[in-house]
């Protein structure tokens, strides 16, 4: 298989595949997601992203058809249908399908989507260049909603104007950017944004700070400002696509770059556990 679908059992290439007009996701943007990379068909970090999947499932009352084991089951199996070893793996549930109504039914059943398709790994010597953004979202960024408008147009216009991500701000603090964390070192110190309600609790975030334990670097969850950043060693941008990638410029402006043992450390943890968790 090229690509891959799957909506409540139903399993065909992703062109092929089709959703009901009635399910929630189509008109509210009702439902939440997550997403891994697949390396020789080995699901990065299944189990943290299943857990984080029904995490935000809970936070939006969402009844998910199936168990988290079930689900773990079914994304190996749809993984090992494809022909690339490389893949992006997303899923996600919505609340169901009902006729359009704000006030949805007690106990409907969500509808679970998959989709797959062959992605690699960013090369982990690309720099990144930023923009900032006021960050207009609405206050639920912990929970991984489907609804993602703010970050489709914040992307959009980066990409546009020929930047890789947005820099997200709001209040005089740093949030996170469009799909992805952002992490400063200074001083030989870790500072990352607290896991609050601005910003996704990323996984690579959670293995940066394990990579800072290891190497004894001091870490500091604490909120910080634009300045900050500007001023910082180094800049970090991590996702679970991306994994951990340097910062070089925001709004044009030359940043980081001036720590580059520490940097390297980090980055270095990030891909070789991505390597040796799938093998």
């Amino acid at each position: 298989m090229k690509t891959l679908g799957y909506y409540n059992g139903k399993i065909s290439e992703l062109e092929e595949m089709q959703v009901p007009m009635l399910d929630r996701a189509c008109y509210f943007g009702d439902g939440v997601y997550d997403a891994a990379l697949a390396h020789n068909y080995n699901i990065y970090c299944i189990d943290t992203h299943i857990n984080r999947f029904f995490n935000s499932a809970r936070l939006m009352d969402i009844n998910l058809p199936c168990s988290k084991e079930e689900l773990k089951e079914t994304l190996n199996a749809m993984v090992h249908k494809m022909d690339d070893p490389d893949l992006f793996v997303y899923w996600q549930v919505s609340r169901g399908s009902a006729l359009r109504n704000h006030v949805y039914p007690e106990n409907m059943m969500g509808n679970l989507w998959i989709m797959i398709w062959p992605t690699k790994v960013s090369d982990k010597n690309r720099t990144l260049h930023l923009v900032t953004v006021e960050d207009t979202r609405f206050l639920h960024n912990n929970i991984k909603s489907i609804n993602l408008i703010p970050a489709v147009r914040y992307a959009t216009d980066a990409a546009r104007t020929g930047y890789d991500e947005c820099l997200l701000h709001r209040d005089g603090r740093v949030t996170e950017c469009a799909h992805s964390n952002l992490s400063i070192l200074k001083n030989g110190c870790f500072y990352t944004a607290p896991t609050d309600e601005y910003i996704l609790p990323g996984i690579e975030r959670k293995h940066l700070i394990e990579a800072c334990e290891i190497n004894n670097i001091l870490v500091k969850e604490i909120a910080f400002t634009l300045e900050d950043v500007m001023n910082a060693d180094e800049i970090i941008v991590s996702s679970s696509s991306m994994l951990c990638l340097r910062v070089s410029d925001i709004n044009h402006q030359e940043v980081g770059g001036k720590d580059c043992k520490h940097f390297q450390l980090l980055q270095d943890y990030v891909f070789n556990k991505f390597e040796e968790l799938c093998k």
